[in-house]
């Protein structure tokens, strides 16, 4: 994530990742999930916390799930439905139910699938937030499988030219194993910049980069910008000169994919619900699974060591700053704004939850 985003230094307060994880648990367990479900969901969403994806973690998130669960806009035990299904895919309902510990459900569908035939597709609608799509797609790497996860929501991009709000952040992510090398966890919106960075600007009273949101009219602001609450969200390549047009037709392949496939409406029809899907590969069906992970970690290796360019320090891919940053933070603790550890105060006060959150 990039550097403007993160806590400063020196306003931080750093918390145990299991502290963390314990009283969020304990928070969905308030808002009336079953345990299972409730320590699914914190596991999702501390995923994000612990690999430094602060726009999905807890400062963001939980006080939005906490509302949508006090005003039964989230389903705390939803009943989830298989619509239709094959060998190889299914349609899921989620009834409503939180994607945090849904989207898990689904994505094991997939995989059992995979087991069985080599390939496996769900797609989710009725639903809500997911958090961090990498969770949900890295799940696979543990069965040896290639994971993928996309969701609609958050219907807040114009589509190139447009004046107007029509299509969703529409995040994608592929999980990869690999040997010995870290995986790679590919996980971005197919907007300019993911929707919860917005927030994040708020807090920590960051500008936004040129070329990220637009004016209510659409026209593309292209010079830094303070947070406004009227603006409009631009693709991936924010111009048509800059590719724009490659971001909006990805965030309409996710619509497509995720809420039309299922038998469900475009973002923009079914305003306040989510939709996801998902799928696995699995390695075996196609190449010998260790000769794959060698020639990953040839691949990852190659990029990992690649010569800098002048001025830079070192070349990443994706999932490999996450990985680092996870071995940090599981040691050091999870860094998190003050106004955050007030949040959780408040909250844990108002449902009678014991406070765990003491500095690391």
């Amino acid at each position: 994530m990039l550097e403007r985003f993160h806590v400063p230094h020196d306003i931080e307060v750093r918390v145990k990742y299991s502290d963390l994880k314990d009283t969020v648990t304990n928070i969905f367990l308030k808002m009336g999930l079953s345990k299972a479900d409730a320590s699914q969901a914190s596991d999702g969403l501390v995923y994000a916390d612990v690999r430094g994806i602060e726009t999905h973690g807890v400062s963001n998130m939980l006080r939005r799930y906490v509302e949508g669960y006090n005003k039964g806009a989230i389903n705390a035990r939803p009943n989830i439905k298989i619509l239709r299904e094959s060998a190889s895919a299914a349609s899921v309902d989620c009834d409503r139910g939180l994607g945090l510990h849904v989207g898990p459900w689904c994505m094991r569908l997939a995989i059992e699938k995979a087991k069985k035939t080599g390939m496996g597709a769900v797609s989710a609608i009725n639903g809500r937030h997911y958090g961090a799509a990498a969770y949900h797609a890295q799940l696979a790497l543990e069965h040896n499988m290639i994971g993928l996860s996309m969701t609609v929501g958050g219907n807040i991009v114009a589509p190139t030219f447009g004046s107007k709000a029509m299509i969703g952040l529409n995040p994608i992510a592929v999980a990869v194993p690999a040997s010995k090398e870290a995986p790679f966890v590919f996980d971005a919106s197919m907007s300019g910049v993911a929707g919860n960075k917005v927030a994040l600007a708020k807090r920590l009273g960051v500008k936004l980069a040129p070329g990220w949101v637009a004016k209510p009219d659409g026209t593309p602001i292209m010079e830094e910008t303070e947070p406004l609450d009227n603006m409009l969200m631009l693709p991936l390549g924010s111009t048509r000169e800059g590719g724009s047009h490659k971001g909006y037709s990805l965030a309409m392949m996710v619509d497509i994919l995720s809420s039309l496939l299922g038998g469900g409406q475009p973002g923009f029809v079914s305003k306040g619900t989510a939709c996801h899907h998902f799928i696995a590969y699995n390695i075996e069906s196609f190449t010998d699974v260790a000769g794959f992970k060698e020639q990953m970690d040839v691949y990852l290796k190659g990029l990992r060591e690649c010569p800098p360019a002048p001025g830079e320090k070192r070349v990443y891919y994706a999932g490999l700053p996450e990985h680092e940053e996870e071995i940090f933070r599981r040691n050091q603790g999870i860094p998190l704004h003050p106004e955050v550890i007030e949040w959780f105060r408040g909250v844990t006060s108002e449902l009678g939850i014991g406070w765990t959150l003491t500095k690391n």
